[in-house]
């Protein structure tokens, strides 16, 4: 069975034995933008385009989220207390908000709805900590993603089209409301 828990420190890197860490998709959000004069606008639409995107988890990173994870704010799923994902959030106190930094889920026990799980812990923790949204910034090409937050009741609230050095890529911020 699995268990939500507070997440308290990664003693190692248990992503090397998770399998697949990325994400491919046949979907793709496609961003453009439009300034004229004052004004500034951006539309997101779906697009059928091919990506694959993989990435490696080193210790400098563990040591990263080990910082915002000794926040308290942080999640872990276990199975058996065997570590098979994580939410590792942050709390803004200047803008009073819970910042979804990394969320990863072991390959093997993907689909099984522990995002959902994952989603309703920092939901109350945001709600205990009477912030005012929970927000998170994924990429344009992590559709799985992006489609996996709208139906959480995430909305896209920004962009920016600098952050990545791929130019494929976008940044895209979503977040939902709290309701104390």
């Amino acid at each position: 069975m699995i268990q939500i828990k507070k997440l308290e420190k990664l003693t190692s890197n248990p992503t090397l034995n998770w399998g697949f860490n990325g994400y491919e998709t046949d979907k793709i959000f496609a961003v453009s933008s439009i300034e004229i004069g004052n004004t500034f606008e951006f539309n997101i639409r779906e697009k059928n385009q091919h990506y694959k995107k993989i990435w490696e988890t080193n210790s400098e990173d563990i040591d990263e989220l080990n910082k915002i994870i000794e926040q308290g704010h942080s999640f872990g799923a276990f199975e058996n207390d065997e570590l098979i994902g994580w939410i590792i959030c942050e709390f803004r106190e200047w803008n009073n908000s819970l910042f979804i930094e990394n969320m990863l889920v072991s390959e093997k026990f993907r689909g099984q709805s522990i995002g959902k799980l994952f989603i309703k812990s920092i939901n109350r923790e945001a709600r205990e900590l009477q912030c005012r949204i929970v927000e998170l910034e994924t990429q344009n090409t992590n559709y799985s993603a992006i489609k996996f937050y709208q139906k959480a009741g995430f909305h896209f609230t920004g962009i920016n089209t600098k952050l990545y050095n791929d130019s494929s890529e976008t940044a895209l911020f979503m977040s939902f409301d709290v309701i104390v």
